[in-house]
């Protein structure tokens, strides 16, 4: 059983990285998080757009609602080609 962590040291330190969020209704955004606030607001750079695993388009800068957020993940470093491409 894994432990809980404290979601703000987390998502601080995932600053300046790409990463991966996943909406509640199953969009994906794949991008380097720029900043998160208080609320847990979420902006991203570079963001790609993905719908049932199929590239979207590229949209640039995004800001993403803390309550639409179903989880966000580090990208590792063999998934971070796949993002660029």
């Amino acid at each position: 059983m894994s432990m809980p962590i404290n979601p703000k040291p987390f998502l601080n330190g995932l600053t300046g990285k790409p990463v991966v969020i996943k909406l509640k209704w199953g969009h994906e955004y794949k991008g380097f998080l720029v900043s998160v606030d208080g609320y847990m607001n979420m902006q991203l750079a570079n963001t790609e757009e993905y719908v049932d695993g199929a590239a979207t388009g590229h949209l640039g800068e995004v800001l993403i609602r803390c309550n639409n957020v179903l989880y966000i993940r580090g990208v590792e470093d063999h998934e971070e080609g796949e993002m660029r491409d």
